[in-house]
């Protein structure tokens, strides 16, 4: 990629900041809409499970295939495909005239999902050349997921109560079709200096894993062990030949030799915490402001900001804190603030007064505002540019991995203690299991940020860089003397 001036770095970054806009927004604005969703549409829990995890499970599923083929042919060519069927997906998503038709849209929508955000995020890597300049960078991404937090259930709230559950999936439209125009004209083509073959059998293994996985969970309450078992069969066969056969190629799908880096390992793991926690929470929080209280689409949206302003807030002060001072600090915060939140509702039903209940809610909102920043600074730094992508994509699907397995499992743990009552009469009992879950979720995140960013995981992820810039180096040699 050329060195660009910053103002056209900047715009870059503006342009990639608009695809995560509309896939976050579409997240926040969804679960506003899922008590509607359910009347309209007669869906049980797991159905409403399933319109989040049917689009966060195919995302999780293709989001490395999209950052290594963007690294192969090109992230701005990848880019503008992922915009025009995402772009598409939202319009048959309005149009869907059932729930399982819904679904099935969502899928479309989460392939074009797929190659946004890891390539946007490998665009600003390779953008953004220095530490403490990237650093910035990824705050102000990360202050976007603060945006679509923000505006997202304010917006769903009056799209809903106005116009009907169909429309959130318009307001993807206008911003899709800015974002083509802008790369189309602004955005530089960049692809790896070579380029990585694809890994179709690993690829197969991701899908079989996460799929069977996420269906296992999200059905467990409501089905038989005899039919649930075979599906966590596939899981496990899939996780083990994922294991077995990916360090034996040459070019994997999933590079395992990133793990050697305590930080990276940190990173994914602290995301599939955040985000199973963001998952969770959004999931409770919303059934039980309109199912419970009954409150309207538009009035759950507003009392959703005093999680969503933290967040806002929170993220580029988080970035210039990596920047400044490393990914330590802001990791820390996170896990607290998580954490508290956490056992706010499980051990003091914090929903149950207003006053706990905006407590808990801005307590999430800054430990979510100050955890993203570093798991993606994390993720890409230290790596060789040439492997951005799929490093980024890794990190990306840990996050929609998260957020699928928070959403399963908390819904799944609700739909056993609901049962056949109604969410008025349990829901609080139901749901303090889920919480618990929330506040380990915050933990995590927690001890994770204080073991895997001291002297000794830095000089892991020293080594690791090391070895993985020699072996792109030698496998340089050796194309070049074939050729």
């Amino acid at each position: 990629m050329p060195e660009l001036s910053p103002r056209r770095r900047m715009l870059v970054l503006a342009i990639c900041c608009m695809s995560l806009l509309i896939v976050s927004l579409d997240a926040t604005v969804l679960n506003v809409a899922l008590p509607s969703m359910q009347r309209d549409l007669h869906a049980s829990t797991s159905g409403l499970q399933w319109t989040i995890d049917a689009y966060t499970l195919v995302l999780a599923s293709l989001l490395m295939l999209a950052g290594s083929t963007a690294d192969r042919i090109g992230r701005k060519r990848v880019f503008l495909a992922g915009l025009v069927v995402f772009t598409l997906g939202s319009v048959l998503c309005s149009l869907a005239p059932d729930l399982h038709a819904l679904v099935a849209f969502r899928m479309v929508q989460a392939v074009g999902g797929s190659m946004l955000n890891p390539v946007a995020m490998s665009i600003i890597t390779n953008t953004f050349t220095d530490p403490r300049e990237r650093a910035r960078a990824i705050g102000v991404w990360g202050a976007v997921v603060g945006i679509s937090m923000a505006a997202g259930p304010l917006v769903g709230g009056v799209l809903v109560d106005s116009v009907g559950w169909r429309s959130i999936f318009w307001i993807n439209l206008p911003v899709g079709l800015a974002a083509l125009l802008l790369t189309l004209r602004f955005v530089p083509e960049s692809r790896a200096p070579r380029a990585r073959r694809p890994d179709p059998v690993g690829q197969v293994l991701v899908i079989a894993l996460f799929g069977s996985l996420t269906y296992a969970i999200i059905e467990a309450p409501s089905t038989p062990f005899a039919s649930i078992a075979p599906f966590a069969a596939v899981a496990l066969a899939a996780l083990t030949g994922l294991l077995l056969y990916e360090p034996r190629r040459e070019e994997p799908l999933i590079d395992l030799r990133f793990f050697r880096s305590a930080p990276f390992s940190g990173a994914t793991v602290v995301a599939i915490s955040a985000f199973a926690a963001l998952g969770g929470f959004l999931f409770l929080s919303t059934l039980y402001l309109q199912s419970v209280r009954g409150l309207t689409a538009l009035e759950a949206g507003l009392w959703m900001l005093p999680m969503a302003v933290p967040t806002f807030l929170c993220a580029p002060l988080s970035g210039r804190l990596v920047g400044a001072r490393g990914p330590r600090p802001p990791l820390l915060i996170a896990g607290v603030a998580m954490t508290v939140s956490g056992v706010l509702f499980a051990a003091f039903e914090a929903e149950t007064s207003n006053t706990t209940l905006f407590l808990g809610y801005v307590l999430f909102g800054v430990g979510f505002g100050f955890v993203n920043a570093p798991i993606t600074n994390t993720a890409v730094s230290g790596m060789p540019r040439a492997q951005a992508g799929v490093a980024a994509a890794v990190a990306s699907t840990s996050r929609q991995l998260g957020q699928t397995l928070g959403v399963a499992v908390v819904g799944a743990v609700l739909a056993a203690g609901v049962g056949a009552s109604s969410y008025r009469a349990q829901f609080v009992s139901a749901a303090r299991p889920g919480w618990w879950i929330l506040a380990a979720c915050g933990f995590a995140v927690l001890v994770l940020g204080a073991l895997t960013t001291g002297r000794w995981a830095r000089r892991t992820a020293e080594r690791t860089a090391r070895r993985l810039q020699s072996v792109e180096v030698r496998d340089g040699v050796v194309t070049a003397e074939r050729a």
